[in-house]
């Protein structure tokens, strides 16, 4: 049995996969792509040693804030911790709101091929241009892969124009259904949009008063700033404004608020297309809610 916790940024996801874990003698594997990266801890509300209620967590900490993410990297890792998972007779909790990774880790996706020289090009093309211009020409080449993939995010706009380049294919063409992948049963875990934007707001409050600004000086010592995915991060590339000077702190935090909440909405459209998502409503008696969603599943 593998269970995936899914849904948008604050619901409660993290919290659940725990409780489900000790009920079912089970192990936490880390789906947030920026959870992966040492040291990225307020910022990205990584549950500490005492919020895991000694529940071991697998895939944290992983990389350095220089590396370049990648999802078919992830995809070997989560592999292997799922199936060392289940070799010792517990239950992987998959937990996260990083959609593509939770896909990955699913084994949903296949991965094209890649080049480098290719993949240089457009990525100066993004560096000098900005993502829009790129946008409209994958727009020309691959409407449906333009209408999912969010214009101002440059990573995925320059890999699907990458693959279509070198495959001679849609990008749109790679990407998997919803009837493929190992068995599992995902729970995703919903608020109102009032509340999750009150919940956004708190989140971001507790992260300025735990020392967040103190967290990005530390990291960008650590070279914070060359890292293509981690610089991106909510609220790590606002404070490098801020201590570039192109935002006050006042401004960084409102931006990242504003950020959180816009991506908290591209979340819950990623993960409502997928019909193999159960939803439950976050509140008190969430996780006996959950118990009984997971016996509806695996009762024979």
């Amino acid at each position: 049995m593998l269970i995936a916790v899914v849904g948008a940024t604050t619901a409660g996801k993290s919290d659940l996969a725990v409780d489900l874990a000790l009920a079912l003698d089970g192990e936490v594997v880390n789906a947030d792509s920026m959870q992966l990266y040492r040291g990225m801890d307020i910022g990205t509300a990584k549950l500490t040693m005492d919020e895991r209620r000694g529940v071991p967590h697998h895939l944290l900490d992983v990389w350095d804030v220089t590396k370049t993410a990648s999802v078919a990297e992830y995809q070997d890792l989560a592999d292997a911790a799922v199936a060392d998972i289940a070799r010792r007779g517990k239950v992987p909790v998959l937990v996260g709101g990083s959609g593509l990774y939770i896909r990955a880790a699913l084994g949903d996706l296949e991965f094209p091929g890649t080049d480098e020289a290719v993949r240089g090009r457009l990525e100066a093309e993004l560096a000098s241009r900005g993502p829009a211009p790129l946008h409209a020409r994958l727009a020309e080449r691959d409407p449906v892969a333009a209408a999912a993939i969010a214009p101002g995010n440059g990573r995925r706009v320059v890999r699907a124009l990458e693959v279509i380049e070198l495959s001679g294919r849609p990008f749109s063409a790679t990407m998997p259904g919803y009837d493929g992948g190992r068995p599992a049963i995902q729970l995703g875990v919903q608020a109102d949009r009032a509340e999750l934007d009150h919940r956004i707001e708190a989140r971001v409050d507790r992260m300025w008063a735990a020392g967040f600004e103190a967290e990005v000086r530390r990291l960008a010592g650590q070279g914070l700033r060359e890292g293509k995915t981690a610089s991106r991060a909510l609220g790590y590339q606002q404070v490098l404004r801020y201590l570039d000077g192109a935002l006050t702190l006042d401004q960084a935090r409102a931006e990242t608020v504003r950020a959180t909440r816009r991506f908290a909405r591209r979340q819950e459209s990623w993960f409502r297309r997928d019909p193999r998502v159960r939803w439950l409503t976050a509140g008190a008696d969430l996780r006996a809610r959950a118990m009984s969603e997971i016996a509806s599943r695996t009762v024979p």
